[in-house]
């Protein structure tokens, strides 16, 4: 490539011979690749939260620049269950003697438990989001009324709508809330039998639309799939079609979603496995393949049902036999990288790794040629 006067010039960096002006500072933010417009200052920060791929515009004749880069983690392998790992639990024979079905608000800060135990939905308060320990009990809600075994729980994403299922009346409960995630305003509203697919249904999951919802049972050992033809009423629901699970499970408790479609969960107590499926066309489980599983029986010999952070980085399961809530991380973490443009020619003639996590980096780019050629070196790491 052309490099003018640059080419053996090195020490044009390191000197300093054009200034860096710092009060022209530019925060990139957190990105993935960025056109990074070189008039709009000429020192610029980025902390890396990915993989990062910089390149450069509108540079001036003579003109110098610093970068100064963090570097961070990176985590990766985000809803793949073979990377899991217990955190911790949280017990709640407190409240319910046979916890089976969990469901948390989708920021984390409270988390709802039902059970065949006490007949109740349990929420508790959560006062660090998505961590069980700072869990306090709040108030519960009865279903026995209607159901006397549930076993499942779902709900609307607003909060106003709570779904039940149950191994007596064989049915999906619909339940209205006056206030979004209080249970204490639950008012019963409607119920849809699920007897002609599955005689024990153990857990629910909807569509986040609305316009699907999947019945998991211990009897039929499959997945049953739904079309709601008005959203969230389950008086609407048609049977569409089912995917067995046997091969995996034969006593499937809990059934769970990637929020795209594309994966699907099941966990059960016969193997005391997480069985992770994918899914070629989204929420059309006859395309679901099994892919791998994730052995909880180091915590719990029972697991009943399944969910996950909206964000695919924690795993949550009751267990009937611990009678807890299980805590898992999900995903690994690892150093993020950095694409530097064909242009710049590094001093050394290697361009410089990204910096480690909690490590910050100043690389000093200069050109004299417009930008179409650069001389780099890294001056200073570790910064403070």
């Amino acid at each position: 490539m052309g490099r003018n006067n640059m080419a053996n010039d090195k020490d044009f960096v390191v000197a300093g011979a054009v200034e860096v002006g710092k009060d022209t500072k530019v925060t990139l933010g957190s990105i993935t690749s960025s056109d990074i417009d070189l008039a709009t200052g000429n020192y610029f920060a980025d902390t890396l939260t990915a993989d990062t791929t910089y390149t450069l515009s509108n540079a001036g004749d003579v003109q110098a620049f610093q970068f100064e880069v963090t570097g961070v983690d990176v985590l990766t392998n985000k809803w793949d269950v073979s990377t899991a790992s217990f955190v911790q639990s949280l017990s709640v024979s407190g409240q319910e003697g046979t916890p089976q079905g969990i469901f948390f608000k989708p920021d984390g800060t409270k988390m709802y438990v039902v059970g065949s135990g006490g007949d109740k939905v349990n929420e508790y308060d959560l006062t660090t989001a998505w961590d069980v320990s700072t869990a306090s009990y709040s108030q519960n809600f009865s279903v026995s009324a209607q159901e006397t075994t549930p076993t499942g729980i779902f709900f609307k994403p607003d909060g106003t709508k709570m779904y039940i299922t149950g191994d007596v009346g064989n049915d999906v409960g619909e339940y209205n809330l006056s206030t979004a995630w209080d249970v204490s305003t639950s008012v019963y509203n409607q119920s849809l039998e699920v007897s002609a697919q599955e005689i024990s249904p153990s857990d629910v999951f909807f569509k986040p639309d609305g316009t699907k919802m999947y019945i998991v049972g211990s009897a039929g050992d499959d997945v049953n799939e739904y079309d709601l033809s008005t959203d969230w009423d389950v008086s609407t629901a048609s049977f569409l079609q089912n995917f067995s699970v046997a091969g995996q499970e034969s006593i499937p408790q809990g059934v769970f979603f990637k929020p795209d479609g594309t994966k699907m969960y099941v966990t059960g107590n016969s193997s005391d496995n997480v069985n992770e499926y994918n899914l070629s066309t989204a929420w059309d489980i006859s395309t679901a393949s099994f892919l791998q599983n994730f052995s909880v029986s180091a915590q719990e010999a029972a697991p009943m049902g399944i969910f996950f952070k909206p964000d695919g980085t924690k795993m949550y399961t009751p267990g009937a036999a611990g009678v807890a809530v299980y805590e898992y991380d999900i995903g690994s973490s690892s150093a993020a990288t950095i694409t530097w443009p064909s242009s710049i020619e590094w001093a050394g003639g290697v361009a410089p790794s990204a910096p480690a996590t909690g490590e910050t980096d100043v690389y000093t780019l200069v050109t004299d040629d417009g930008g179409t050629s650069y001389v780099g070196v890294k001056t200073a790491d570790n910064l403070q």
